[in-house]
């Protein structure tokens, strides 16, 4: 499949609440990093393929969120033609050294959408 979806993300004024809430809802394992605040999602069970892993933040004061990232070959290129389209650059290509590569626009409605890399950064 070209451009997969392959994350999502949840973001909250209270993290842990739907922390609790997910967990009890889909039986999400859900780990919490508390250095970092944020919360690991993964919604694949013992020897299953499918589903998408996620993660969980706080919102920092803004409104709730949940966001979806694709996967794209040249994260850079893909920005520039989501502005062209009539998206708005949120999120400039950021990388975090062995974890992701990762950008965010707007679409042309204002839903927010992320890109992640194809390759994980060194």
């Amino acid at each position: 499949m070209k451009n997969p979806v392959v994350h999502f993300e949840i973001r909250s004024q209270d993290p842990a609440a739907l922390h609790e809430y997910y967990t009890k809802l889909f039986d999400w394992q859900i780990e919490h990093h508390e250095a970092i605040d944020y919360r690991v999602i993964s919604t694949k069970g013992e020897g299953d393929s499918t589903g998408i892993n996620g993660g969980m933040g706080a919102s920092g004061g803004a409104p709730n969120t949940v966001t979806f990232y694709v996967q794209v070959d040249d994260i850079e290129e893909r920005l520039k033609k989501a502005v062209e389209l009539g998206g708005t650059e949120i999120v400039p290509v950021t990388t975090i050294p062995g974890a992701v590569t990762f950008a965010m626009f707007a679409d042309p409605q204002g839903n927010c959408v992320g890109m992640a890399a194809s390759q994980t950064p060194d």
